[in-house]
């Protein structure tokens, strides 16, 4: 299923679909111990973005894009201190995605404009970045900014 939003940027809630489809976002993202699929799905309708943690796990991926999630998200590919990571995650993961389906991936956990390159070439379709941003010296504009350049 393509990723849809209504606006430029998707608000994409995390962990809560039932809050989510009460506020109109865009979508929402759960996580393995959050609200199972089928009912993140339910909740949110079948135009909503739905997104999947899965860790390092292929098979988890393979479980959500079966199932009918938007995007399946990997990490932590870095060290984080937003939150404990579960596991670490390869390049060679995305790589392996990018190659055996058409669903979208994002890769997650201590990502910055200096060291997201290799994953967009190693297959990201998007990147999730929380500390980087928010955390940034010159603030949250010149961190998407500074995004922006890596990416180009």
């Amino acid at each position: 299923m393509p990723i849809t939003r209504k606006h430029d940027v998707a608000f994409i809630l995390n962990d809560q679909p039932e809050l989510a489809a009460e506020l109109g976002c865009d979508g929402v993202h759960i996580g393995q111990d959050d609200t199972p699929y089928a009912e993140a799905r339910r909740l949110m309708g079948n135009d909503a973005i739905v997104g999947v943690t899965c860790h390092n796990s292929r098979h988890l991926a393979l479980e959500a894009a079966e199932a009918g999630a938007n995007y399946v998200a990997f990490g932590a590919f870095f060290d984080t201190d937003t939150k404990t990571p579960k596991s670490r995650a390869g390049r060679d993961l995305l790589t392996w995605w990018s190659e055996v389906t058409e669903v979208s991936c994002v890769a997650i956990g201590g990502i910055t404009p200096e060291n997201c390159s290799p994953l967009i070439a190693a297959g990201a379709d998007f990147l999730a970045a929380s500390a980087s941003v928010w955390a940034h010296p010159k603030g949250p504009d010149a961190a998407v900014q500074a995004f922006n350049n890596a990416c180009a």
